[in-house]
């Protein structure tokens, strides 16, 4: 199966990179195509080329660019959108006679870790790649863009909690490079064993959380400041500017 990655940014990196084999890549002058193809195997090419080449075209672009990329394309058999917000039906109308599934993965897919929404048709073959880098979740449309609240923006989210974590550990005297493997490998290990646990988050935050412990106002410290609700809008605010756009 020949990829073609339409657009060769951040995503579309780590996609290529997951799945580890060579690709087509195009970009718009950036200069992108040539390094990645470079870095995983494959060959920069123009759009129509790729268009012309590819088993499965990846839509990996900017969406305000979905027309003109679609007019350079051509007629492919088989459209993966990564486009944000991009509906099914806005894809069919510039894709007409291809099969077309809308995909909204993370970067973790880069170290075969991701989750990647999809709705659209049933593909086999392609939920079957997607798989090999992470585990594929299909919603119906309508739900596209809070899974994106939820999954897609993972990879910043928890940056930002072990920021803030190691910043505290600091500031409690850990030095610096200790914080950090404290808190990557306590990250990776809570939820290694949430998952084992088919995440029951309550059976587990009750096992480390003694009465009166120091767990316990821990906890009760981030309730205090607002931890729940935080995410919550955080949630609303990503989908409503999805749906936005």
């Amino acid at each position: 199966m020949v990829i073609g990655f339409c657009g060769s940014g951040n995503m579309a990196r780590a996609m290529a990179i997951g799945l580890g084999e060579p690709a087509l890549f195009s970009d718009g002058g950036s200069g992108r195509a040539a390094a990645l193809a470079e870095l995983v195997g494959g060959s920069a090419v123009s759009n129509a080329e790729l268009g012309q080449r590819a088993d499965v075209v990846v839509l990996a672009h900017k969406p305000l660019q979905l027309e003109a990329v679609a007019a350079e394309v051509g007629s492919p058999a088989v459209v993966l959108s990564l486009l944000g917000a991009v509906t099914l039906a806005a894809l069919e109308a510039v894709y007409a006679n291809a099969r077309i599934v809308r995909a909204m993965p993370n970067t973790a897919v880069e170290v075969r870790a991701g989750v990647t929404c999809v709705c659209g048709e049933v593909v086999p073959e392609l939920e079957e790649l997607l798989a090999r880098v992470g585990i594929v979740v299909r919603l119906p449309e309508r739900l596209m863009d809070p899974a994106t609240a939820v999954s897609g923006v993972a990879p910043a989210y928890v940056s930002l909690i072990a920021e803030a974590w190691v910043d505290a550990a600091v500031a409690q005297g850990i030095p610096a490079a200790q914080a950090a493997q404290l808190v990557g490998a306590s990250l990776a290990g809570a939820a290694a064993l949430l998952q084992a646990r088919e995440m029951d988050t309550l059976a587990v935050r009750r096992e480390v959380t003694s009465p009166g412990g120091m767990t316990a106002r821990g906890l009760r410290a981030l309730e205090q400041a607002g931890l729940r609700s935080a995410f919550a809008n955080a949630a609303v605010a990503v989908a409503s500017g999805q749906s936005s756009k």
